[in-house]
């Protein structure tokens, strides 16, 4: 096996971990959580990159890096759906210059763990992570309908940039995971505390607002460039 096709099993292996890490009240396990995001994330782009670069791309590697992508997608969104909670929360407390800014308690359940800002605190809407989920399965189904015609479905630019927005909103929700943790246990109130969770927020409502964006937009360019395929017309370019 060579030297990507290690690393993207590497990054298949860690995903029960980053999936599960959240889970657990430690704020400590939520920052290793967070930390095996990101070397996930980098390495999916390094193990393509070395594998274009050393001509070692390969049909396992091919078969394995779609996969670890699903993988790192699902195992990341439903701890994001789960712990952030589903739509946009009041704001009962936390205008006060004396509160703490940390996990949303609710009673008789687990806290949540929401995007602070200055017009709310806002979760993982139930209609998002179905939208995003339900086009990465239909676009594995597409490709693979195409490529028995012979037909091979390459990323597209906006599709791209949806990977880069959607990679930074997950990082900005783990790391409110194990910061918000922190600031809960050591009730953090201070300004630059405050200012720094209120732009965390905002990176992570932005980015998810622009990736839900690109995640239709792209899949309608998909359709419109290549849908004639699945009827044997020949796709547009």
């Amino acid at each position: 096996m060579n030297l990507p096709n290690s690393i993207t099993v590497a990054r298949i292996a860690v995903m029960p971990l980053v999936a599960a890490l959240p889970f657990i009240e430690s704020w400590e396990w939520r920052l290793a959580a967070f930390v095996l995001y990101i070397l996930a994330a980098v390495t999916d782009y390094y193990d393509g990159m070395l594998a274009r670069r050393r001509n070692q791309i390969t049909r396992l590697g091919q078969l394995l890096d779609p996969l670890a992508d699903k993988l790192l997608l699902v195992g990341t969104f439903l701890p994001m759906l789960l712990l952030s909670g589903t739509a946009a929360l009041p704001w009962p407390d936390a205008t006060l210059p004396g509160a703490v800014l940390g996990p949303v308690p609710r009673d008789g359940a687990d806290p949540l763990f929401p995007f602070v800002t200055v017009i709310g605190r806002w979760g993982l809407p139930w209609w998002i992570f179905a939208v995003v989920i339900g086009r990465e399965l239909f676009m594995t189904a597409f490709r693979q309908a195409a490529a028995r015609r012979g037909v091979v479905i390459a990323a597209i630019g906006p599709a791209k940039w949806k990977t880069g927005f959607q990679s930074t909103w997950v990082g900005a929700a783990y790391f409110w995971f194990f910061a918000a943790t922190l600031a809960g246990e050591q009730g953090w109130t201070a300004t630059p505390w405050r200012l720094f969770a209120h732009f965390n927020g905002l990176v992570g409502l932005v980015t998810m607002i622009a990736a839900t964006g690109l995640t239709v937009y792209s899949l309608l360019l998909y359709l419109r460039r290549f849908g004639g395929v699945l009827w044997g017309v020949r796709a547009r370019g």
